[in-house]
């Protein structure tokens, strides 16, 4: 089955949940300046601490300096790092320097076809790519959460264009994802929201989405 990361984890119960259903990957949401799910970081390293071994643990953050990223994810203890916002090109090494080992999501927001060349370019500095909806360069930055969808024909050029993983997001539920998969074949997929019920993760919802995706077979 298609990888899947359950993202705005917002405590040890939703952690258990998500990762029950058959999370490969969790994410944990820092201060975004619009958006659902940000929780302080002393609850990120908090959870994060519960989180089996096997299962990878995903710092999102907004900030766009290279030295407050670092310092946010030897605060966490998580393991990867989803990159929200804009992010210098010389950052990317500089994380890596500094956290060895670490594994780099940035992600793309999908506003229109521009999106197929920012992501080309910025696959070499990073271990995947991430569509998302959104726009960072609204007047208040809209980076990720919206619980929408984008043009999944971009998204499918974009996993034309690219040797390395891209992971789709933005707006996924038990009733679009198998038609998102089919139509941009992502290496793996990220929801938030649209598992959720007023907020709290749902296993139901979980239930059927995980079984949208066992109905794609290999």
């Amino acid at each position: 089955m298609i990888p899947v990361k359950v993202c705005c984890i917002q405590d040890e119960a939703e952690a258990r949940l998500a990762i029950e259903h058959g999370a490969r990957a969790l994410g944990f949401v820092s201060a975004m300046p619009s958006g659902w799910g940000p929780i302080p970081e002393a609850r990120i390293a908090e959870i994060k601490r519960t989180v089996p071994p096997f299962v990878s643990s995903v710092f999102l953050t907004s900030a766009t300096e290279p030295e407050r990223v670092a310092d946010q994810l030897r605060r966490s203890g998580c393991e990867m790092v989803q990159l929200c916002d804009h992010f210098p090109d010389d950052g990317y090494a500089f994380l890596r320097e500094q956290i060895p080992g670490v594994r780099i999501l940035k992600a793309v927001h999908v506003v229109g076809d521009e999106a197929v060349e920012a992501a080309r370019a910025l696959a070499p500095k990073v271990d995947a790519v991430l569509l998302d909806t959104g726009n960072p360069d609204a007047h208040v930055k809209v980076l990720g959460g919206t619980g929408k969808t984008h043009d999944w024909n971009v998204s499918a050029r974009v996993v034309e264009a690219l040797d390395s993983p891209v992971v789709l997001a933005g707006g996924l539920r038990p009733d679009n994802v198998a038609a998102a998969v089919r139509k941009v074949r992502p290496w793996a997929i990220d929801l938030c929201t649209g598992v959720r019920t007023d907020t709290k993760l749902d296993a139901a919802k979980l239930a059927a989405f995980f079984g949208a995706l066992r109905g794609l077979g290999e």
